[in-house]
């Protein structure tokens, strides 16, 4: 598995936004104007307050009220659109993400899958794609509203002082970047160890339910639930760690929200006191701070869960961008079976030799039957066939021509293979079937049967 830093893993999940990048800033702009309502509904209280206390204020009471309501209701009207518009980008990511790494695995395989826990692929399939929705829907906006925010509140209160306007931005700072890089550092590979657990567990399940009768006929029932409640025990631990950093990081950001208020306060008294600003500038700018913490606080919050959320994006990545041992070949003149052959064909696997110096003519229209004992190579030599594998020594030909040299929708025209795998789904014979064929007739699925010698024991089933 390669190991990318955050910031990557970030990165490249933000190029997948382009195609909705009109939707994201819509969001962002909906977001950024919600939290401003949100902010300034305090910051007019206070401004009220001047007025009741007979202080010089932009605005009378009574625009001020009406103000505070529109701002409240504008607020619940933006923070719904802006989340309906998130997750709107989010789903639709999530089903280009599954879309390309389906494309991913269809290259992949079936030689770079062989030896793959096929537990671990589905839950990256399912659970780590769909833990992206976090990163989508609630990550790239509050990040860009955060940004855009902090900006306008350090320019409305540094209005009354630069130096209020400078403290207010190391509050933003410390609560939105140093806490969560500060937690995210502590957090270490938490996420990743969580997530690959969390395969192995559903690869253990997997293996489980397929190996069901046998593990039944052979009592070992007890010990295969004690190892999957051993296995699920420890992977609880490791969420309760995740858990408990989650919360010390808010206990913190609380903390730290609280010293910078009581700094807020502290400064513009002092300020007041040596004549440089008004009464409005230590109640407003200290308000205004207590109440604008809210994009810097969903930024501090995200340093212990995006550690889950790479750690799900890298083992994604890991299978988009994984490259095939053999790359399809197109554009190749059409070949007609005429026969095939093998000339002195070498192959090693996984360091051993499994094929050495194999020599053999296989003519159209003959039944060949390879024999050997297991391991011996047999089904090496019909995935050299197939090309599922590179030669490594010899040449394969099929017609004449190098295996290499033949497109590959036209090879497998040309070849079909066979598994000593096979699943059948709960569902009918003849929908098993049209899997290879969707729109196949009754009577070509009959014509198949009769192919495979298996129409007149079909007919005899109820």
């Amino acid at each position: 598995m390669k190991k990318r830093s955050g910031f990557v893993v970030m990165a490249r999940l933000i190029e997948l936004v382009k195609p909705l990048m009109g939707f994201m800033i819509l969001a962002i702009t909906m977001g950024l104007i919600g939290n401003l309502c949100a902010s300034f509904i305090t910051i007019f209280g206070g401004y009220a307050a001047l007025n009741l206390l007979h202080f010089d204020t932009p605005l009378s009471l009574g625009w001020i009220f009406a103000a505070v309501c529109l701002f409240a209701l504008l607020r619940g009207v933006l923070r719904y659109a802006e989340q309906s518009c998130n997750h709107f980008i989010a789903f639709k990511l999530l089903a280009l993400i599954r879309d390309k790494v389906f494309r991913a695995l269809r290259k992949l395989c079936p030689a770079k899958l062989e030896g793959k826990d096929r537990g671990d692929l589905i839950s990256v399939i399912t659970s780590d794609i769909e833990l992206l929705e976090v990163f989508y829907a609630h990550t790239i906006s509050p990040i860009a509203i955060a940004t855009l925010f902090t900006v306008i509140l350090c320019l409305f209160i540094g209005s009354f002082h630069w130096m209020l306007g400078l403290l207010a931005l190391a509050a933003y700072l410390t609560v939105g970047i140093v806490i969560p890089l500060v937690t995210s550092k502590l957090s270490g590979d938490n996420g990743m160890r969580f997530r690959t657990k969390s395969g192995e567990l559903s690869g253990f399940v997997l293996d489980g339910l397929r190996g069901l009768s046998e593990t039944l006929q052979y009592g070992q029932g007890k010990k295969r639930l004690a190892e999957m409640n051993a296995r699920t025990d420890a992977l609880a631990g490791d969420e309760a760690k995740m858990k408990k950093t989650a919360g010390r990081n808010a206990a913190v950001t609380n903390t730290v929200i609280w010293l910078w208020d009581l700094a807020m306060l502290a400064v513009s008294i002092l300020l007041y006191q040596k004549g440089e600003v008004g009464f409005d500038g230590v109640l407003i700018p200290t308000m205004a701070l207590f109440s604008s913490f809210g994009p810097a606080v969903a930024l501090a919050a995200l340093g212990s869960t995006l550690q889950n959320t790479f750690a799900a994006g890298n083992r994604v990545l890991d299978v988009i961008d994984d490259t095939p041992v053999v790359e399809e070949v197109n554009g190749k003149p059409e070949v007609r079976f005429t026969g095939a052959a093998v000339e002195n064909v070498t192959f090693s696997y996984g360091g051993e030799t499994v094929l050495s110096d194999v020599t053999l003519t296989i003519s159209k229209g003959k039944v060949i039957g390879l024999v050997g004992r297991s391991g011996s190579g047999k089904s090496t030599l019909l995935k050299l066939l197939m090309r599922f594998w590179k030669v490594q020594k010899g040449r394969v030909l099929v017609s004449g021509v190098d295996v290499s040299e033949i497109s590959t929708g036209n090879l497998r025209e040309m070849e079909s293979f066979v598994t000593q795998e096979t699943h059948l789904f709960h569902d009918s014979i003849k929908n098993n079937l049209r899997l290879a064929k969707l729109d196949a007739t009754d009577d070509e699925i009959e014509e198949a049967c009769k192919k495979a010698s298996v129409h007149e024991f079909i007919m005899t089933l109820p």
